[in-house]
């Protein structure tokens, strides 16, 4: 088949005059956008028109047919004026990460707090470990403490002091570092330290980051490390309870006493780690709420509310200009359900035009039954996690755009849901992806790589300097590395080592996987070029990544991330991650990559 044409982003304002349904489909200036040549389509009449759906999140209850829509650039919306869901609804207004303000103190401490925080840490000599704190003169007060090892410095230890009256403050908290020092233990510690000052009820607290150890981080990154696990610790999902069970005082703030850093180094680093926290925090919100309350079209509005509070560009494919595009994947996973897939394009551009945009593809499957290939019931309502590869991404592309990056970056999200309908795709039947090559579906369960394939192939046609997608692809990706690493596939040494300097910078932990041409083999189909499938035993991701790979163009460096052990339920591996919900993976890795082609 003839190569596809090349395509690069396009900027466009962040606020631009509203247009009819049939200019949004015109071609704007082909050379200079993702967007395919668009031909002209006539309006349909009103009374066609479905009545509007409740745009209330409050409202929980399942949500029936979509009308079709046209392609909805930033800012645009059909001229009849068709009532739309909002786009950033009542529910998202909650998430006020519980009100929490986190400042510098450029004065020290301040008397008229409630609590002061101090950090211990343990020095080790051969087998021999002292406790220090970092404070001189705090350690001569705690001495007995520290010698009956009530303080012993360990990782996530937490001892109140109360009416110590230290420095006029009437309590004292001491928060364990550990002995083995990396930016990841501050962003731990600074969960700890939340944790236990909700449980004081205080509204007012110091926080002294001065002379704690660097250990093998500079200062800079601890400071940032340790303000992101303030409002990540932060965070919580109960914007759908009639009754809230919420500790944290309104108007709750802590002062950082940090002088490593100078004030104009410090304040920015505040800034980054609370816009990098805010977006992870997005990210879980989007995967935490239920299938029903965020459809494909939903999440479709979410990313063009995150894309236009950033100043960028966001676009929506309709199931029509899916099925047009020839994404036989994406629309043929979606003809299960009564819910209408979208194709979700974001481009931020932060350089020149000229220069070739990084690319983030994830996975937003929005609830996957498994399909006709049903899964078992036990615990399938955790399938509404199946999107967070593609709220990650979002997670990651609006970090990326609040924080100014200089780099060109496009995210596609291809999101639909994977039902048993009465349309659905049935094992055996055989799509055709965007780049014509076909695969047999035998089993309607192996959903996700269908999907991301015409994205990845989408992802080619712009022809970036690099591609990175997400996805919670695989179960045998739990079983290899469990909730610990989020594995990794790519067959570039030099992306690799690339993606192995943004993970030590993000703190999140990867592992690379082993993809080899045995794998691509296993793929290949009976009565298609290939097969959703495995034909041999085990391997499952490995093999998953292989079918992925035939759908990104020869020669454009890619990875792609499972992250099905990682996704969601890390609370017990993370203490600033909840216990059940969703974790926001690799949002912080995917920044850092993005930041690495400044």
């Amino acid at each position: 088949m003839a190569k596809p044409r090349r395509r690069t982003i396009q900027d466009v304002p962040a606020k631009k005059k509203l247009k009819s349904e049939s200019e949004i489909l015109l071609s704007e200036e082909p050379k200079e956008s993702t967007e395919p040549k668009k031909s002209k389509r006539s309006k349909r009449s009103k009374e066609s028109r479905e009545p509007k759906e409740p745009n209330e999140i409050e409202e929980i209850k399942e949500i029936g047919d979509v009308e079709d829509v046209a392609e909805v650039e930033e800012g645009e919306e059909a001229e009849d004026k068709k009532p739309r869901r909002k786009k950033n609804p009542e529910g998202a207004k909650k998430q006020e990460y519980n009100q929490l303000e986190v400042l510098l103190s450029k004065k020290g401490v301040r008397p008229s707090s409630q609590v002061s925080v101090y950090f211990s840490f343990q020095k080790k000599k051969g087998e021999q470990s002292t406790t220090h704190v970092n404070s001189s003169a705090v350690q001569k007060l705690l001495k007995n403490s520290i010698d009956a090892k009530i303080v012993t410095g360990k990782a996530k230890e937490a001892v109140l002091f109360r009416e110590t009256q230290w420095e006029g403050v009437p309590t004292t908290l001491v928060v364990g570092l550990g002995s083995e020092l990396t930016h990841e233990s501050y962003r731990q510690a600074a969960a700890t330290v939340l944790k236990s000052l909700k449980t004081t009820k205080c509204k007012d607290a110091n926080i002294i980051l001065q002379d704690t150890p660097a250990g093998d981080s500079d200062h800079s990154r601890n400071l940032l490390a340790f303000v992101e696990g303030l409002y990540l610790a932060n965070y919580k999902y109960d914007e759908l309870k009639t009754k809230k069970n919420d500790s944290t005082p309104e108007g709750f703030t802590l002062h950082l006493v940090s002088g490593k850093t100078t004030d104009r180094k410090a304040d920015s680093l505040v800034n980054q780690a609370k816009i990098i926290a805010e977006s992870v925090n997005l990210a879980r919100r989007l995967g935490d709420t239920p299938g029903n309350l965020m459809t494909p079209r939903i999440l479709a509005d979410e990313a063009v509310a995150a894309a236009q509070s950033a100043g960028a560009k966001a676009t929506v494919w309709d199931k029509k200009r899916i099925e047009k595009e020839k994404m036989g994947g994406l629309f043929g996973v979606a003809q299960g359900s009564h819910q209408e897939p979208r194709f979700i394009i974001l481009e931020y551009r932060g350089t020149a035009a000229s220069k070739k945009p990084v690319v983030l593809v994830g996975k937003g499957l929005t609830f996957d039954s498994g399909g006709i290939s049903l899964k078992p019931g036990a615990s399938m309502e955790e399938m509404k996690f199946d999107k967070c590869g593609g709220c990650n991404v979002i997670g990651a592309f609006l970090a990326a755009a609040r924080l100014k990056l200089k780099v060109n970056l496009v995210a596609l999200i291809p999101s639909s849901e994977n039902m048993p309908g009465g349309a659905a795709t049935k094992p055996g039947d055989v799509h055709r992806a965007r780049n014509g090559k076909t695969f047999e579906v035998n089993n309607t369960d192996a959903e996700g790589r269908l999907i991301l394939a015409d994205a990845l192939c989408y992802a080619s046609e712009l022809q970036p300097v690099a591609i990175f997608d997400a996805a919670t692809l695989t179960g045998a990706m739990v079983v290899a590395l469990g909730n610990v690493h989020s594995g990794y596939f790519t067959r570039n040494d030099q992306l690799s080592g690339r993606i192995q300097k943004a993970s030590a910078l993000s703190g999140e932990l990867v592992w690379r996987m082993p993809l080899t041409d045995a794998h691509v083999e296993d793929m290949k189909g009976t009565y298609a070029d290939l097969s959703n499938v495995s034909a041999g035993k085990g391997a499952g991701s490995a093999t998953a990544a292989a079918f992925l790979e035939q759908f990104v163009e020869k020669g454009i460096p890619w990875a792609h991330f499972d992250i099905a052990g990682t996704a969601w339920s890390l609370g017990g591996r993370l203490n600033y991650c909840a216990s059940k919900g969703a974790s926001g993976s690799l949002v912080r890795t995917f920044v850092e990559l993005a930041r690495s082609y400044e």
